[in-house]
């Protein structure tokens, strides 16, 4: 595998990272260091080139450092993990609303056979087709610019849902009755108030109820003088979890 004109590369540089497309006239320049096109055109990831390390991007770097937004993103750190609560597999099929700028659905569609989102903002709608556009994902990702609410969709069909609206509750007659029994339902809340509420609606038609929040602490990479970085992406949201019953 070499990199190839049009391909987008991870440029590393002390510890900063550049996501780039590479294409004619590209240059960077940091401090005194210059990278051009025709200096990684041919070479194999993981090589040094002029001081910097040129790696291909992870779905993780596309999201942090590639995709336009225009509210907070579903973190990785969150979605990855959601992804795997949620049991997601090539002969599943998800229901997800509120899409916002798109980063948790290209890692839902990573890993499920089919996704059918619903965005009822058109500004949010058309930023979600224009990240997974220029990043050739989500090919698997039916994207309707309508609010839930009105789609028609058949009971029983979904076998997990991912919902971020600011009010799941409006929403959860018809979750309950689009998904199949024992599917699972995940919701990201920023606010405790928010999930005192939900915890209560969920009484009854779910079960399994379970609510979590994941911190990400890095580490400085120094052998000698191991300790955590100064910042860390600490609270995002709340993610509840639960169980469809009958």
């Amino acid at each position: 595998m070499i990199f190839q004109e049009g391909d987008y590369a991870l440029i590393v540089l002390d510890g900063r990272k550049y996501l780039k497309r590479l294409v004619q006239g590209f240059s960077l320049s940091v401090k005194d260091k210059v990278i051009k096109l025709e200096d990684i055109l041919g070479r194999k990831p993981g090589e040094m080139i002029n001081q910097f390390y040129v790696l291909k991007p992870t779905l993780e770097d596309i999201i942090l450092l590639g995709f336009e937004r225009k509210t907070q993103i579903v973190y990785p750190k969150d979605s990855f993990y959601i992804a795997f609560k949620l049991g997601l597999s090539e002969d599943k099929k998800l229901l997800e609303f509120g899409v916002g700028s798109g980063a948790s659905t290209a890692v839902f569609s990573r890993l499920c056979g089919e996704v059918f989102a619903y965005e009822v903002r058109e500004d949010f709608y058309k930023l979600a087709k224009k990240n997974w556009e220029r990043f050739n994902l989500c090919s698997n990702v039916n994207l309707q610019n309508i609010d839930f609410l009105q789609a028609d969709v058949e009971e029983n069909y979904f076998d997990a849902v991912f919902v971020d609206v600011k009010d799941p509750l409006p929403f959860l007659e018809k979750v309950w009755k689009v998904i199949k029994p024992g599917a699972v339902f995940t919701s990201l809340l920023p606010t405790t108030n928010q999930v005192s509420s939900l915890l209560r609606a969920l009484e009854g038609p779910f079960c399994h109820v379970e609510v979590m929040e994941i911190l990400h602490r890095h580490y400085k990479v120094n052998p000698d003088r191991l300790r955590p970085e100064d910042n860390m992406v600490a609270h995002t949201g709340y993610l509840v979890f639960a169980r469809k019953r009958i």
